[in-house]
């Protein structure tokens, strides 16, 4: 399975069914086997890292390449590493984050998973994100669509208003004044944090979640979610404005696959600025 080069038009909808099986392979081989047992040790940043994030990204960052030829940028890697991965990868750049929501996987929580997109010149154009407790693969190639293993995103409409709507919401990054409104005078029904970004992004384009909000996320956060609500018809920006006028390194986030209750949400928050 060698590299297709990354200038094809076709190159990253040939690819995506190699990713899924990649993804799908890698987990259980490297997280599955872990999962509930694993050692951690926490980074300069404070956040966790297991010998299952390593032993992952390792595996991917071995075998990506093979699909298509590009560089790899990995959340475990320097910052160094990262942004040379980036400066090397403007024809086609794999962004992967080995494993979305280590938090929980170290906790014995099921809501991790493998995330992998691939970027040309910046754009996302491949995205795969796998949950592998709940065996669910969302994945999506620009144009192609979006889907939960063979089934279109969303797999459930959106309600069409935003008292009605459950939200997902990660609070720790947004402005104090904001999560005072949308805690003390919330807009929407009900709101849920499960801690794992890719997938977060995964349940708002399945219209799991109605709304969507986050107030900063990395790279390897976004990079295949974004895709994935995306090509399911969804709408995003940032909380300061348009979504890819956003930093690359980090941005927030706003998102609903219903376009109608994104502008209200977008709306709304606005208004609490």
């Amino acid at each position: 399975m060698k590299g297709e080069g990354g200038r094809g038009k076709g190159a990253p909808a040939e690819a995506l069914q190699k990713v899924i099986a990649l993804a799908r392979e890698v987990a259980r081989e490297e997280i599955t086997p872990r999962y509930l047992r694993v050692a951690h040790t926490h980074k300069n940043d404070g956040s966790l890292f297991t010998e299952a994030d390593a032993a992952t990204q390792k595996a991917l960052v071995s075998a990506l390449p093979d699909i298509i030829q590009s560089p790899v940028l990995g959340e475990e890697m320097t910052e160094a590493e990262q942004r040379a991965a980036w400066a090397a990868g403007e024809n086609g750049l794999w962004c992967i984050d080995p494993i979305d929501g280590t938090s929980n996987f170290v906790a014995g929580i099921p809501y991790f998973a493998i995330s992998v997109a691939w970027l040309r010149n910046g754009r996302r154009e491949l995205g795969v994100v796998f949950d592998p407790v709940a065996n669910e693969c969302f994945y999506a190639a620009r144009g192609q669509g979006a889907f939960l293993d063979d089934e279109p995103l969303p797999i459930r409409n959106p309600v069409s208003e935003l008292r009605r709507a459950m939200a997902g919401i990660e609070p720790k990054r947004l402005p104090k004044a904001l999560i005072a409104k949308l805690v003390a005078e919330p807009p929407y029904a009900s709101l849920r944090n499960f801690g794992a970004s890719a997938l977060d992004w995964c349940y708002t384009a399945a219209g799991r979640f109605d709304i969507y909000v986050h107030g900063k996320q990395k790279l390897w956060d976004y990079a295949a979610g974004a895709l994935i609500l995306e090509e399911a018809g969804g709408k995003l920006a940032c909380l300061e404005g348009a979504f890819d006028e956003g930093g690359i390194w980090e941005r927030s986030v706003v998102a609903s696959a219903n376009p109608v209750l994104f502008d209200q949400w977008q709306a709304w928050l606005a208004r609490q600025q």
